[in-house]
């Protein structure tokens, strides 16, 4: 895990029109592809001489899956799941199950793909939910930590950034589904959030 401050001073790429709204860069692309890698090398050496069911949160952690994926070494089986407890900037508290998974996880080693863990609330739901199909193990890897906000305790065995409590956007995060394209991880600027 990699602890970021929101000190840095990196400012967002101005060629991309979606950076005008973005305060500043927490996490720079580069750091994401280099962690992503380190990632998948220690998910692949914890699962060495097994098979892997890679369970992707949607909307978010699709990225960050896609590009996981592509540094673990064990055999993959990919699915998705979709819940969701936010709106706008917050979270309602209540989650909704829009998607379920369609692989059996009976028996199998299950590693939940998530891109932020923050109250906590949504991955304690979909991990409740997961667990009663009895997998031989079933663990959390999470882009971005933000421990501040937790609601409910939740633990990620694979975390990528522990970060502050601050409203980001990029690399699979979004405000009411846009910024999710951003190559980097960046704080939303208050003037582009509706009151």
């Amino acid at each position: 895990m990699i602890v970021v401050s929101d000190t840095n001073n990196i400012k967002p790429d101005s060629i991309n029109p979606l950076a005008t709204n973005i305060s500043r860069v927490l996490v720079s692309s580069q750091d994401i592809q280099k962690r992503i890698e380190e990632l998948g090398a220690q998910i692949s050496k914890d699962y060495a001489g097994q098979s892997l069911v890679v369970i992707g949160v949607l909307k978010g952690a699709f990225p960050f899956m896609a590009a996981l994926i592509k540094h673990i070494t064990v055999p993959v089986v990919i699915d998705f799941v979709a819940v969701s407890s936010y709106e706008g900037t917050s979270s309602t508290g209540v989650v909704r199950f829009q998607k379920d998974v369609e692989e059996p996880l009976t028996g199998r080693n299950v590693l939940v793909v998530e891109d932020i863990v923050d109250t906590g609330l949504t991955l304690h739901y979909l991990m409740n939910t997961l667990q009663v199909r009895d997998p031989k193990s079933l663990e959390i890897c999470c882009l971005v930590d933000k421990p501040a906000r937790r609601k409910i305790e939740i633990t990620s065995k694979y975390i990528g950034f522990t970060i502050p409590d601050r409203f980001i956007v990029g690399f699979g995060m979004d405000y009411e589904e846009h910024y999710r394209s951003l190559d980097f991880i960046g704080i939303l600027s208050p003037k582009a959030i509706k009151p």
